[in-house]
């Protein structure tokens, strides 16, 4: 089997800040920007990496959601409990330290983990956590 993975899904609150975040922040390339009824789906990813993506939705746009559970979903965004991802890089270090100098919300900083794994812990604009782990 061949089987990889192509592309995430993380909602957004805020299409701009969240742009600005993966790009100025995590240095992410923009690969799609496109909107529809007002709404925005951007497509982000790392530079030349183009095999793997990041598509910053719009929060609970499926017709099959109730508005009782898109408030829901709403109130876990705002609490940073609703999505994540898990990101590497080989320089943790230096990558909190852009995080942290472009004012991202940090949750935790770098840290040896019991577990054998050394990461950081951020939130993006809309919320969502980003634990990025350093690659040994």
């Amino acid at each position: 089997m061949d089987v990889t993975l192509h592309a995430s899904f993380l909602p957004h609150s805020d299409p701009d800040a969240s742009l600005a975040f993966y790009r100025d922040s995590l240095g992410f390339e923009i690969r799609h920007d496109v909107g529809h009824d007002g709404l925005r789906w951007i497509t982000v990813g790392p530079v030349g990496r183009p095999e793997v993506s990041v598509v910053l939705q719009p929060p609970a746009v499926d017709p099959g959601i109730t508005a009782a559970e898109r408030r829901t979903i709403v109130e876990m965004m705002a609490k940073g409990t609703y999505a994540g991802l898990l990101l590497a890089t080989t320089d943790l270090d230096a990558t909190f330290a852009r995080l942290r100098a472009q004012g991202a919300e940090i949750v935790r900083e770098p840290t040896e983990q019991p577990y054998g794994v050394r990461d950081c812990a951020v939130r993006d604009p809309a919320g969502n956590l980003l634990r990025i782990k350093e690659l040994r």
